[in-house]
């Protein structure tokens, strides 16, 4: 069966990640049987990150702050998880639906896949983040 996305509602998810307004910083967006629809969103990272078990496979937008003590700005990355335990057949089946996904999520600074929790670290996607930005003004590093 081909897969379908709850556009509507994922669009909703997406756009209070974007509203600087809220205190949201990332939402996931799972299966539901042959339907990709909102997981779960929040202000915590670490929530994200339990999400991302052996056995799920799911697409996560969250915005990240980048920046030194002069400048801070959000930065927005699109995440690929792919658990251990999912089928080749679903591996395969995730590049292809990932395209739904992106026409409604379509401002980011990098887009990760990972199968492993070491990379989902924040401070690894932090550093990605930093070099995709181009120019780092940070005057703490050396």
């Amino acid at each position: 069966m081909a897969t379908q996305i709850d556009k509507e509602a994922c669009r909703e998810a997406y756009n209070q990640v974007r509203d600087d307004n809220t205190d949201i910083n990332w939402t996931a967006f799972k299966y539901e049987g042959s339907r990709i629809v909102p997981a779960g969103q929040g202000a915590d990272y670490e929530d994200f990150k339990r999400m991302c078990t052996d056995d799920s496979r799911l697409f996560g937008f969250v915005r990240i702050t980048t920046g030194d003590a002069m400048s801070k700005r959000a930065k927005f990355t699109l995440i690929t998880w792919i658990g251990e335990n999912i089928s080749g057949l679903q591996r395969a089946k995730i590049s292809t639906d990932k395209a739904m996904v992106k026409e409604i999520v379509q401002n980011f600074a990098k887009e990760f896949m990972f199968s492993d929790l070491r990379e989902l670290d924040e401070d690894n996607i932090r550093n990605e983040l930093k070099k995709a930005g181009g120019a780092n003004y940070d005057a703490q590093a050396e």
